[in-house]
Order: C-alpha cells, then sequence, then structure tokens
C-alpha cells in the first residue's frame, strides 16, 4: 500500500531496508563536509551550499553566511528549512537499463532555523565550525580567538531539528562491473 504523504511523518521512509538509526546520522553529520540549505523565497524554492557543524549537545546544527545575502532575508520571512547531506559510493551496471543504480549515504534534517543574536552564543557556533573542519588548529596556539569585531561581519544560525532521516545504500565488494563516477570504463 502507498504511504499517504499527507498525513505521514514528513521523515518517514519508503525503503526501510535502507533506513538508518539516530547513532549512524550523527556519525554522518559529523563527517559530512558540506550540506545544502533549502529555505523558501515566498513559494519558491531556494537551496544554499555550506558548511555546517552538528552540536550533539544542543540536538541543533551551526551553519554561518555573510551579513547580508538571499540565505538571511529567505529565513527572516520564513524560518522552516531542510538541511541535506550525502555522499556518492560506486556505481552499479545492470543488464536491463531501470536496473542501473548507485550506491549513496544521506541524511535529510527538518527543522526551524534562527539568526543568532547573541554574541556569546554566534562566537560559541562558529568555534564550533572551525572545531570540526580545522581539527589540527587550536585556538590561542595556531589561531586568534574569534573576536566580537569579526562577529558583527557574519550571520550565524542555529538549525533546531524537529526529525531527520539517513539512509544508506551499499552492495557486495565484488558486484559485477561497479565504479566509481570518474573512472576510465574503456
Amino acid at each position: 500500500m502507498p504511504i499517504n504523504y499527507d498525513e505521514a511523518p514528513i521523515n518517514k521512509m519508503r525503503r526501510k531496508d535502507r533506513e538508518k538509526d539516530e547513532e549512524w546520522i550523527i556519525e554522518f553529520l559529523d563527517k559530512a563536509a558540506f550540506a545544502a540549505i533549502a529555505t523558501l523565497h515566498g513559494d519558491q524554492p531556494f537551496i544554499n551550499t555550506n558548511s555546517f557543524v552538528y552540536d550533539e549537545d544542543k540536538h541543533a546544527i551551526y551553519f554561518h553566511t555573510s551579513k547580508e545575502g538571499r540565505l538571511r532575508y529567505n529565513v527572516e520571512k520564513n524560518f522552516k528549512v531542510c538541511l541535506s547531506c550525502a555522499e556518492v559510493g560506486r556505481f552499479l551496471p545492470a543488464d536491463v537499463a531501470m536496473e542501473f543504480s548507485v550506491e549513496y549515504a544521506s541524511v535529510v534534517v527538518f527543522g526551524t532555523v534562527s539568526i543568532i543574536e547573541d554574541e556569546e552564543d554566534a562566537i560559541y557556533a562558529l568555534q564550533k565550525l572551525n572545531d570540526k573542519y580545522f581539527t589540527h588548529l587550536k585556538v590561542g596556539v595556531d589561531y586568534k580567538e574569534i573576536t566580537p569585531k569579526e562577529v558583527k561581519k557574519t550571520t550565524a544560525f542555529k538549525l533546531d531539528i524537529s526529525s531527520w532521516s539517513g539512509k544508506k545504500k551499499i552492495e557486495a565488494d565484488n558486484f559485477p562491473g561497479a565504479f566509481y563516477f570518474g573512472e576510465n570504463k574503456t
């Protein structure tokens, strides 16, 4: 029986065999390099690709943009967002064109986003981003602490998560003809 999407939770998975649990989702968010963040401008969807960090203690995601721009404008008008991050694996040929496939892993997050106005909270969010992407560098040793003057030049956002889902498709190592995109198959 098909899913009634008008009544189903927004994060309901169609393919239960590919559904991943919360622990997997958190691990994936921690290692994902970037995400696409969807907002609305009236009835026009808008996607901004950005770096981000998941804060497990606050069950929230932080990201930032410039002080002025489409993403900030959209968030000021409509605080509902969707965030997606994914990775591709091998491409999987088949004997029938409609059975061609690809390995993948992805997470989709739903929630509401706010602009962080409090200077201390913004510094916290921006430092969390630095800690994720520059793990080998230490504040106060390799670079100076974030200053209030720097915070005034950016917009820090907090996405409060209402729901999420994760999924993964992977085949056996010996899947016939499997290859990574860009490999020369001639």
